[in-house]
């Protein structure tokens, strides 16, 4: 579900409770976002290196592991937004969840329409940290290949090529640096996080997958460029 192929936001739920999962699940589907789910610490943290979700709605009572670990860790390599969705009330928990580096928390039982909300807000100040929102560069061209950032497409020509979710996030990092190199670690770390830092494979498989979709000739490519040993460069108009 996470392969992202047309431009949908994707929302890792961290439930233990199937019931409570099936039913954020749906009501993100409804809203037109694509939900990953892992029921417990371990499985969270694989569905966050192998996908790369736009947003984590994080349970805080795990079976295997406080869900606020699961904070600490996330923050020691991203920046992607956690909104805690716990039955703990308290404002001690609060405070400490927000503390680590949570962009929200709300309390169990809670409206579907605040959910939603809150989820929206937290997109939008991503977006913004990112330089993708408003009061930023909303498109990037090079030659031909366009980025458009506000609509996540990537067109070249008149003809929009189809990524993955993960194939779009490196060409996003990519184009917001347009011209600069971009380490190997420095892509790896931002996409998958510390733990696949030792293997470029990964990378290198999803670059093939770019080149194949974005290039005339993927053996003499123009738009992203390898450096070797080093990484890799948009190239600029």
């Amino acid at each position: 579900m996470s392969s992202n192929k047309h431009g949908k936001r994707t929302i890792l739920v961290v439930e233990d409770d199937t019931s409570i999962s099936n039913f954020i699940c749906s009501t993100l589907q409804t809203n037109g976002y694509t939900p990953l789910t892992a029921s417990d610490g371990k499985q969270a943290r694989l569905m966050l290196t192998s996908h790369g979700p736009d947003l984590i709605l994080l349970d805080l009572g795990l079976p295997d592991l406080d869900g606020l670990e699961i904070i600490k860790w996330v923050r020691e390599w991203s920046t992607v937004p956690i909104i805690v969705v716990s039955a703990r009330g308290r404002e001690s928990d609060k405070v400490t969840a927000l503390d680590l580096g949570a962009d929200d928390y709300i309390t169990k039982p809670f409206g579907l329409s605040e959910l939603v909300a809150r989820i929206r807000t937290a997109l939008r100040h991503a977006d913004r940290v990112m330089g993708t929102g408003t009061g930023s560069a909303e498109t990037i061209k090079a030659g031909d290949l366009t980025v458009d950032f506000g609509k996540r497409r990537v067109m070249v020509g008149d003809r929009e090529v189809r990524f993955t979710a993960i194939e779009y996030k490196i060409i996003a990092l990519l184009a917001k640096d347009i011209g600069k190199v971009l380490t190997y670690d420095f892509l790896i770390r931002e996409i998958w996080g510390p733990y696949a830092a030792s293997d470029n494979q990964i990378l290198r498989v999803n670059m093939a997958n770019i080149r194949r979709k974005l290039e005339e000739n993927p053996a003499e490519p123009k738009y992203i460029v390898t450096e070797l040993g080093v990484g890799y460069r948009m190239l600029e108009e």
